[in-house]
């Protein structure tokens, strides 16, 4: 790809990117048309059996104060201790 065609592809990227508020339909055509593949996620990635994202989320409340600085220190006692390099 010359440097005329990767700036036209950039400047449609910029334009209609779903994320941007482009419409995903019009995205992969225009991504079909430079010759590049569909993005991740796309329907055609989902025959693959990539089910990764289907976990439920997990939400896990942070440590109490006290126990975040006793492992904080632990962590500095330990770096100081056990240097890779002397």
């Amino acid at each position: 790809m010359n440097e005329q065609e990767r700036s036209a592809f950039r400047a449609f990227v910029r334009e209609h990117h779903p994320d941007r508020g482009g419409d995903p339909e019009v995205f992969v055509a225009g991504l079909a048309r430079f010759g590049i593949a569909g993005p991740v996620g796309s329907e055609a990635d989902d025959d693959q059996g990539d089910d990764r994202y289907d976990a439920p989320v997990e939400v896990v409340t942070p440590l109490p104060f006290p126990v975040r600085v006793g492992v904080a220190l632990i962590r500095t006692w330990h770096r100081r201790h056990n240097r890779r390099v002397e």
